[in-house]
């Protein structure tokens, strides 16, 4: 059996994919690994991969970390960086050891997959290497969106690793149509084939608020126990009040970005759907803007930085998903179940 390799760009998916596509095929009966051969460190003071930690932990795996993921890349990793040769030969003892007793590794990709392109790392070369099938996240935003989608087939196709197939993953709902009417067809007339098409899910892929709080830090105001809510859409309110109100009723579980001295728009955003209130510029708001957040149970926190500068922060965010999160957990699988030809994968590696 081949080895599956799930590349895309960040935010397309990968993890969720990687998760339910692990789970599933241990409850069809396989023994299943997972590897990440260049990981993301979570932090500046972390040297942990997220993903490798979540896949060790719920698939209970006895490997230490450095092995599951070998290598931590970040933007300036040409500072200190090893020979080509010695890199890949650790990445194909770890992936070794991994493997060993296994059917199947599911090999999680970089950020992005050009990177560490600089010394051979990059993910198309490291499929190569490892003779695993490629499976491409798509990531759909716009038309561009399937550009992309169609160069990554056709460049893999050109270095001699074809992609297995195609995931449209986190499909906005407006885009669904477009997806299956447009894209698919025309992804599929150059000869790529689409493997699924899963909509956006809330609990797989809406940040919390906690995830926000994490990035932006602060004082929080009012709900620190409501840390968990999701976020599934942010909006911004810098406009008059008037403006802002029709914002305010059409977004539902939203963060509501304004500045501390506009308590007229913070209290029209408190009552309608509102996830968490976030109050820029480091000023105090009115206590009615507090208190009202208290009888809501509304996450109230106060940022020191402008609202550019925090717009900018909170679209550096995404869902992480955690071990200890059964719902996001159960969500990936089903979506696995769902909208995904998982039968079509497993007789492809075969």
């Amino acid at each position: 059996m081949k080895n599956l390799f799930i590349m895309g760009p960040a935010g397309s998916g990968k993890t969720s994919i990687a998760l339910g596509l692990a789970l599933k095929f241990r409850q069809e009966g396989y023994r299943v690994a997972y590897f990440k051969p260049v990981g993301h460190a979570s932090g500046p003071a972390s040297r942990e991969d997220e993903d490798a930690l979540l896949m060790k932990q719920v698939l209970n795996m006895e490997q230490p970390l450095e092995t599951i993921v070998p290598y931590i890349a970040g933007p300036s990793y040409l500072s200190g960086h090893r020979n080509s040769c010695e890199s890949l030969r650790t990445i194909r003892d770890s992936f070794e050891a991994i493997a060993a007793g296994q059917e199947l590794v599911i090999i999680g990709g970089a950020n992005f997959p050009h990177i560490m392109g600089c010394i051979g790392l990059d993910s198309v070369s490291l499929a190569l290497e490892l003779k695993a099938a490629p499976l491409l996240m798509i990531r759909i935003e716009n038309d561009y969106s399937l550009d992309l989608a169609i160069f990554m087939n056709s460049f893999m196709e050109s270095k001699g690793v074809p992609v297995l197939g195609n995931i449209f993953h986190n499909v906005p709902r407006p885009l669904l149509a477009k997806t299956e009417g447009v894209y698919r067809p025309l992804l599929e007339e150059r000869g790529y084939r689409t493997l699924g098409i899963i909509p956006r899910d809330p609990l797989v892929t809406s940040p919390t608020v906690e995830e926000y709080y994490e990035v932006l830090g602060g004082e929080i105001l009012s709900g620190a126990d409501k840390l968990d809510r999701l976020v599934e859409d942010v909006v911004i309110g810098a406009m008059t009040i008037e403006s802002a109100l029709g914002y305010l009723r059409r977004a539902a579980n939203k963060a509501v970005i304004t500045g501390g001295d506009r308590s007229e728009v913070a209290l029209a955003a408190l009552e309608t759907s509102t996830s968490a209130l976030i109050l820029t510029g480091g000023l105090y708001p009115d206590v009615k803007v507090v208190a009202r957040a208290e009888e809501k149970g509304v996450p109230l926190i106060l940022v020191h930085y402008d609202t550019y500068t925090t717009i900018e922060k909170m679209s550096q965010v995404g869902r992480k998903i955690r071990s200890t999160d059964e719902q996001a957990i159960k969500a990936a699988v089903e979506n696995i179940e769902k909208h995904v030809d998982w039968r079509n994968v497993l007789k492809s590696l075969q």
